[in-house]
C-alpha cells in the first residue's frame, strides 16, 4: 500500500491501532458505571492542558494528560460529595476547561485556534514521533490497568456496595478508572480529537453488547471493532481527504447499526430455542443478583 511509504501515515496508523485498543478497553467500564459521557467531559478539561502546552512551549500531549487526570479526579470528588449541586460544578469544570484551552492557545506566542483544531478534531499529518512515543507509553498504562485489574474494576462498576463488602478499595479503584479514562482521552486526541473521543469509548462497547452479554466477550469484540474502525477511518481519511476523527466516529456508528440489525433476529431465534428447550420450573430461570455476578467475576 502506497500510504505506508509515508512516515506520517505509519505514525498515524500506529496511533490509530493504539486508540482502537485503549478507548473501548476503558469505555466498557464507563458503560457499566452508567457514565458514558465521562470521556466527553474529560475531553473538555483536556483542552486546557493542550492550551497550556502551547503557552509553556511543552508537549501538549503530556500537559493534557496531567490536566485531564486532575480534572478526572475532581469529577470523582464532585460525584462523591457534590450532592444536589454536583451537576452545576461539573458543568463549570467542563466549560471552564474549554474556555481555558482557547484562552491559553491565543495567549501563546504566535498562537491561534488553528493549532488547537488538530487536537479538537484529530489530524493525521500532525502526529509527530514524540507524539507516538507519548501515546505508546500512555496506551501501555491503559492496557495494563484495564486487563490487569479487570476483575476488580468490573466488580466496582457493577455494584459498588457489594464490592465494598468484599473488601475492595472502591474509592481508589474509582479514581483509577477516572484517571485511566483521562489518559485514554489524551491517547486518542491526536487521531479522533477531543470533541469526538467519547464516541469511540462508548459506541464500540454498545455495538459489542448487541452480540454478547458476557463481559469478556464484549471486551474482546469492542476492542476488535475499535481497531477496525480506527484503521478504516485513518485509511479512508488519507485516500478521500476527509477529517479522520469524523470518519472514524461515523464508521463506528455504522458498525453499531449493522450489528444491531444482525443481532435482533439472532436474539429472537435464540430466545425461541431456549423457551422450547427449558422445562417449566427449571432452576435456570432464576436470575443472579448483580452483586453475586460481581462476586463470581472477581472469584469471591
Amino acid at each position: 500500500m502506497e500510504l505506508l511509504d509515508y512516515a506520517f501515515m505509519q505514525r498515524a496508523l500506529l496511533a490509530a491501532v493504539l486508540v482502537g485498543v485503549t478507548a473501548p478497553a476503558i469505555g466498557i467500564y464507563l458503560v457499566q458505571r452508567r457514565q458514558p459521557l465521562m470521556g466527553d467531559g474529560i475531553g473538555h478539561v483536556a483542552m486546557t492542558g493542550v492550551g497550556l502546552g502551547f503557552l509553556l512551549n511543552t508537549s501538549p500531549v503530556w500537559m493534557a494528560t496531567a490536566v485531564s487526570a486532575l480534572g478526572a479526579v475532581l469529577m470523582e470528588l464532585i460525584r462523591w460529595y457534590g450532592r444536589t449541586r454536583g451537576d452545576i460544578a461539573l458543568a463549570m469544570l467542563f466549560y471552564g476547561g474549554m474556555a481555558g484551552g482557547v484562552m491559553f492557545v491565543n495567549l501563546a506566542p504566535g498562537g491561534s485556534n488553528a493549532g488547537l483544531n488538530s487536537y479538537l478534531f484529530g489530524s493525521l499529518s500532525t502526529v509527530s514521533p514524540s507524539d507516538v512515543t507519548a501515546i505508546s507509553i500512555l496506551a501501555a498504562f491503559v492496557v495494563v490497568v484495564t486487563l490487569g485489574l479487570r476483575r476488580q474494576l468490573f466488580a466496582v462498576s457493577q455494584d459498588e456496595e457489594f464490592a465494598r463488602v468484599t473488601g475492595l478499595p472502591v474509592r481508589a479503584l474509582n479514581l483509577l478508572t477516572a484517571v485511566t479514562a483521562a489518559v485514554t482521552v489524551t491517547v486518542a486526541m491526536r487521531v479522533v480529537g477531543l470533541i469526538l473521543v467519547s464516541a469511540l469509548m462508548v459506541v464500540p462497547v454498545a455495538a459489542a453488547q448487541q452480540l454478547s452479554r458476557s463481559f469478556a466477550a464484549t471486551f474482546v469484540i469492542a476492542v476488535a471493532i475499535g481497531v477496525t474502525v480506527t484503521i478504516g477511518g485513518t485509511v479512508t481519511s488519507y485516500y478521500q481527504d476527509v477529517p479522520p476523527g469524523a470518519t472514524i466516529v461515523l464508521l463506528t456508528i455504522a458498525a453499531f447499526i449493522a450489528l444491531t440489525a444482525l443481532a435482533a433476529p439472532l436474539a429472537r431465534r435464540r430466545a425461541r430455542a431456549q423457551a422450547a428447550a427449558q422445562p417449566v420450573g427449571d432452576p435456570a430461570e432464576c436470575t443472579i443478583p448483580a452483586g453475586r455476578a460481581a462476586a463470581d467475576e472477581i472469584g469471591v
